[in-house]
């Protein structure tokens, strides 16, 4: 045990902090998972008086873009000062940015709380310790950068050969060649046949939707399968909307068809519909923003 661990923060509680960035991390690197639990076990021999383990945020990116409420419950621990120590696996658990880092690291100087790793023990409150934990949260900071960078080159390589590819809307598909075709499936083809039909025809996305939603037409949309590949299946359904249907009031303001994000909003999650848009990009709508279709 770390002499920098004393009988004040023995007597106090230590918080395991556990977080793995995407649901298929938390699905398959099992073993990462299982060292972030094991540390309520080191925090146990080392004679704390009760341990608390936050996994809320499992599946969860540490970069800040998105809401944690497994951290801000961790910043709420150490500012009770209840909280004698933090365990985390590495400083990227506890955050990818310096923002969440640095806030983290000032309350447990202010409330005598020590940061625990594999490594050590290091106490914010002295100064050396305060050296390694910035340059260990910048490090932190900067690999989640370099992974990013590295994809973006390594995407971008893959496209000047022509080799990139990504999921397609439902109707298209993935030659052996590596060419965009239609769906050999002729169900799905035609469906999306219709679609553009009856745009033709009524001039207007939304009267499409509604046109589909009154025959019952179900639209295919793609669920499952990795990027560039044959979807593993072709869903098809049409979306409903919400406690607003049938009753939706437009606003004042108008958006272009081509950038019209209301209709991304009023069938989410159904690729075809971004081809509507794009017909005739001179015409607008009017922005349906306080309607919203229901998740399902």
């Amino acid at each position: 045990m770390s002499v920098k661990i004393t009988r004040d923060h023995l007597d106090r509680a230590a918080v395991v902090y556990v977080r793995q960035s995407t649901m298929s991390q938390v699905m398959g690197n099992l073993e990462s998972q299982r060292r972030q639990y094991d540390l309520a076990q080191a925090a146990e021999t080392a004679g704390f008086k009760s341990v608390a383990v936050i996994d809320d945020d499992l599946g969860r990116s540490g970069s800040g873009s998105t809401q944690r409420p497994g951290f801000e419950r961790l910043v709420a621990m150490v500012c009770s000062g209840n909280v004698g120590a933090v365990y985390c696996i590495e400083a990227s658990r506890l955050a990818r940015n310096g923002r969440d880092w640095h806030h983290l690291i000032d309350l447990c100087a202010l409330a005598g709380a020590l940061v625990i790793d594999p490594d050590g023990a290091y106490d914010p409150r002295l100064v050396n310790d305060r050296l390694l934990l910035g340059l260990k949260g910048t490090m932190s900071e900067y690999e989640l950068s370099l992974l990013r960078q590295r994809g973006i080159a390594a995407r971008d390589s893959k496209a000047k050969r022509g080799e990139y590819r990504f999921m397609l809307p439902p109707g298209f598909c993935w030659s052996e060649l590596g060419k965009i075709e239609m769906d050999p499936d002729e169900h799905v083809a035609g469906l999306v046949r219709l679609v553009f039909t009856k745009f033709r025809e009524l001039g207007s996305a939304r009267q499409v939707f509604l046109w589909l939603r009154a025959a019952d037409i179900k639209m295919p949309v793609v669920r499952g399968g990795d990027q560039g590949e044959t979807p593993a299946t072709i869903k098809v359904r049409l979306r409903r909307w919400g406690r607003t249907e049938g009753r939706a009031q437009p606003d004042r303001r108008t958006v272009p068809i081509g950038v019209a994000r209301f209709w991304t909003r009023l069938a989410a999650g159904c690729g075809w519909c971004k081809l509507l848009v794009r017909l005739d990009k001179r015409e607008s709508m009017p922005c349906l923003a306080s309607t919203s279709p229901t998740t399902r």
